[in-house]
Parts: C-alpha cells; structure tokens; sequence
C-alpha cells in the first residue's frame, strides 16, 4: 500500500470557508442535541428524580462497562415534527461485560415514553442493526405505550418490535428487558419475548390491562402489584427472571447476565496494524465542503481516517471521479469506495462493479464514501450505455454479501445514491456528515427542471408563459428542496443512523466495524470478477 500525502492547505482561503461553514453546521447540531439530552425538560426530569428513579442516559451510563463509548443512533429523529427531537427513546451501541450489545431505553421524562410514529422507526432499525448485525439486545423499559392520537400510524407495524424480538431469539442472538416501570398493553410482550427479563421492585408494571380496564372488562377489582407488580411476575406469573430491589440492583443484574452467557462474536478480529493516520482529523472541517457542487479531495479523507494513512489504490487512471482501493481501519481491513468528483460516468460504474465482485470474493467489508451528484445524463452518454452500466454497479451494490458501511459527506442525489450504497440497499450502518445533503437532485436543479417542463407546457398548449409566476414558484420550489434536503431533515426521518461530527469519522468507523464483524463476514459466492 502507497502512505498517502496530504497536499492541504489550511492557510489557504477555501480551507478557512470550509471550516467556517462546517463549525457553524456543527453549532447547530450541539444546540439540537442539548434539546435531545434534555429530553421532557427539566421539570420532568426533577420529577423522575424525586421519584427515585433513573434518567434514560443515566440508565445507560450505568450499564455501560467504565469508559465504553456509546454510539447513539437517530438522535435527532422527529426533528422540526410535533413531536420531540429524539423521539422520547433512546438507541445506541455500547459495550456492556466485554459485549458489544444494541441499546434501546424509553425516556419516560417525554409524555411518559409513549411511543410516537419516529419512536417506531428508530426502535426498529435498532432491531434490524441488532439482526443484521448478530448484536445481543438491551431493553430498558419504561413506557406508557402508544401515543394513541397517532394509533392509526402505529398499531399494524409496531408488531414488528415483537417480531424482530421473536427472530432474534430463534437466531440465538440474546436479548434482555429489564423493567423500570410501565409496561403495559402491547408493551407487556417485550420483557415476554425477551430471552430474559428483570423487573424491579414496587416499579415495574407488566400487564395487558390496567386495574380500570380489568374493572371495565370484568368487574374485577384489582390493584397494579397483584396485576404486574415485579413480586407477582417473580413468584406467581413467572415472567420475571429477576427480581431487583431497586434501579441499580436491575442494571447490576442485567450487567452479571451479560457476563454469563459465553458470547463469542462469529466473525475476524482486527488483523493489520492500527496505528494513527499521519494527519490531524480536525483538519477534516476544512476539508468538507461548504458547497457541494465543489468537490471533495478523497485522498485527504483518507489520509485522516486510514490505518497510518495507508491506502492500496485500485485502477487509479481508470474512470478517476470514482476512487476504489484498500485499506484498514483500526486494524479492521476494508475496501474504500468514494467519488473524487461528484458524476459517475460509465467507466466509474464498471470500475466501482468489479471492486464490488473482488472485496466480496476477499470477504472484506466495503465503506461507501459519498459525494455524488448522478450518474452522467446526455445524448453521447445515454448511447454509450450510462443506464446498462450503472445498473451494473447497481446491482452489484445489491448482491453485495460483505458488510457495507456508508457515509455521506457531502451530496447524495439521484441514483448515484444507490450506486453508492444508500438506506434502500441496507448498509449495515449509515451516518451523514453535518453539511450533508440528500434528496433526487439538487435544489436550483429540481427547480429548473420544473421551470423548464412549464414552459415546454405552456408552449404546447399554445399559451403565454408567466414569467413572473414562474420566478416565484422556482424559488419557493428550490427553498422547498433544500430544507428537504438538509442533514437534519433526512435523519429525522430515520433515513440515516444519525448526523455526526467530520472528525468522529474514523473513531464511529471502528466501533461500527467492530460490529460488523459479530456476525460472519462472507462475500457473494457464484461468480467471477467480470470484465464489461
């Protein structure tokens, strides 16, 4: 492998408006995130104390093995929603007796940890990086159940919270619930599905029907413990596995669960050398673009997130807006693809293909860098087979077998973002830097397009066109667009697994491959590298 050598200059104008760009979009975020730490505000969080029990976080923090990092996912879901940023549940990553477990805790100080509709999708993609992944699963349970105004929005595919609880358990992937308080109705099946379930005691309220349906229902008159209290569930029902006298005495127990069940991760640890890049990742801000129509040097990316900065260049004279190559990554050895300029042409394409068919055939995970605009449109390139050759690619992103890990650091548009492994070809993991756009196209150009339709209309159906009418929707379009596209809008959506930092790229890198590898790393077998 080549040592790559950073040409950057950071006196140099386009550096510091980089920079300046990027540390502005990052004070956004911080100020987004105290919202999500805050959770239902102070008021709540005082009376959840003087309640005696744990915050969310503080839960976590607990369970977590000392100076474990915590790679939270979807912080920001439900962001600019009626609902609050965050999605009143908390997901993540983090290690807990020496295994790397999935997270998912209720924040009860959010209307009580009822579930919203971006509750529901941030709780299950953390399932699905749980399955994907062969991650053990934690629950920290505490909800008043559905937020039954958006019922309608939840009821059918909140199931497969127990569906994907059910699986995990028949792939003998362990999971556990430990009960801190409510959890009831269709709740009551989480700590039932789990392979293990700890209730704590005088707080845990595990029941189908609360004593006013009971009494409705049956005339019955009832009270919370002798329904689902944690004594009950441990001595008469047996759905408690545990019985815990408190908050910490649950998470003491469900840490001693952890270290008891003999988990072996199926696939390689690090293998090569995990020394330092030679350059600062800080540098990084600089290096991100203000604008994504200006391109991003990869090698400079590289350079800060690669083992030692090492990095073995694949065809590099060779359809050159695409960049493939190998590297390693906190010893973890990885193919890199990533878009020196933002097109791909049909000789990307078919390069970026046959890339896809060798890491497979090596077995060796895949990391999608992101900073492309489409494939290449024109006469000249739509008869020279642009759409044959980027389904190539396309369909080699899909038949993929290793894992994919992509980053967006700049734009995502059309069907560059799937060439490129986008959410709908299911990475295994995908983070988008703070700056990031992703929508079909960008803003002024899905506005002129429109633009350009109207006025091919209006000459069809032999009319005046309005000028006038036509700047004003062009600029409430590309207004429209570009919120749509922003970082904080698309993870809203659950359409990423979170907005990070630049400079957390190569540390978020090496926790999620890390992940990557508990389950086994096997490549697409079948066919040869092809030649097209």
């Amino acid at each position: 492998m080549t040592t790559l050598r950073s040409t950057l200059d950071p006196t140099g104008e386009q550096y510091a408006l980089n920079r300046k760009a990027q540390e502005d979009a990052l004070g956004e975020l911080d100020a987004q995130l105290e919202l999500v730490l805050a959770g239902g505000g102070e008021k709540y969080a005082t009376r959840h104390h003087e309640r005696g029990k744990l915050l969310a976080r503080e839960r976590i923090e607990l369970l977590l093995d000392r100076d474990a990092s915590f790679l939270e996912f979807s912080s920001l879901a439900a962001w600019g929603t009626q609902f609050t940023v965050g999605a009143s549940i908390v997901t993540g990553l983090g290690v807990v007796s020496g295994v790397e477990c999935v997270i998912i805790a209720h924040d009860p100080t959010v209307r009580g940890g009822t579930m919203n509709p971006y509750t529901l999708k941030k709780n299950l993609r953390a399932l699905e990086i749980a399955k994907t992944n062969r991650l053990p699963v934690i629950n920290l349970v505490e909800s008043g159940g559905a937020d039954l105004p958006t019922q309608s929005e939840l009821f059918v595919n909140a199931g497969k919270i127990f569906q994907g609880l059910s699986e995990l358990s028949g792939m003998g992937v362990p999971t556990l619930a430990l009960v801190f308080g409510n959890s009831t109705a269709g709740g009551a099946y989480v700590p039932g599905m789990c392979d293990y379930a700890v209730l704590v005691d005088k707080a845990a309220k595990v029941f189908l029907g609360g004593p006013p349906l009971v009494k409705m229902a049956t005339g019955e008159e009832s009270n919370d413990e002798e329904l689902g209290g944690a004594e009950m569930h441990c001595r008469v029902s047996g759905l408690g596995d545990h019985f815990a006298v408190d908050e910490r005495d649950a998470i003491r127990i469900g840490r001693q669960i952890m270290s008891e069940i003999n988990w072996r991760k199926a696939g390689p640890g690090p293998s090569l050398p995990a020394d330092a890049p030679l350059y600062d990742e800080d540098e990084l801000l600089g290096i991100a673009a203000a604008d994504f129509r200006v391109p991003i040097d990869p090698r400079e990316v590289i350079a800060r997130i690669a083992d030692g900065s090492r990095f073995g260049e694949y065809k590099p004279t060779y359809g050159t807006a695409l960049m493939t190559g190998w590297a390693s990554i906190h010893g973890f050895p990885v193919g890199i693809i990533t878009n020196s300029r933002g097109i791909l042409f049909s000789e990307e394409a078919q390069k970026g293909t046959e890339f896809i068919l060798l890491a497979n055939q090596l077995d060796i995970p895949l990391i999608f860098l992101q900073n492309c605009t489409g494939f290449m449109v024109g006469k000249s390139y739509e008869q020279g087979g642009i759409i044959k050759d980027g389904a190539k690619m396309i369909n080699a992103v899909t038949n993929s077998k290793v894992p994919h890990i992509t980053i967006n650091m700049g734009a995502s548009f059309g069907a560059g973002n799937y060439g490129m492994s986008g959410r709908a070809f299911d990475p295994r993991f995908m983070f988008s830097w703070v700056n990031a756009k992703l929508a079909v196209m960008g803003a002024q150009q899905l506005a002129g397009v429109l633009s350009i339709v109207g006025r091919q209309a209006a000459e069809s159906a032999g009319r005046e066109f309005d000028l006038e009418a036509d700047a004003k929707r062009t600029a409430q379009i590309e207004e429209q667009i570009e919120a749509e596209s922003h970082a904080f809008f698309t993870t809203a959506r659950v359409y990423d697994d979170g907005v990070i930092d630049p400079r957390d790229t190569r540390t978020i890198l090496g926790i999620t491959l890390s992940a990557v590898h508990t389950q086994v790393i096997q490549g697409q077998r079948g066919f040869g590298v092809f030649r097209m």
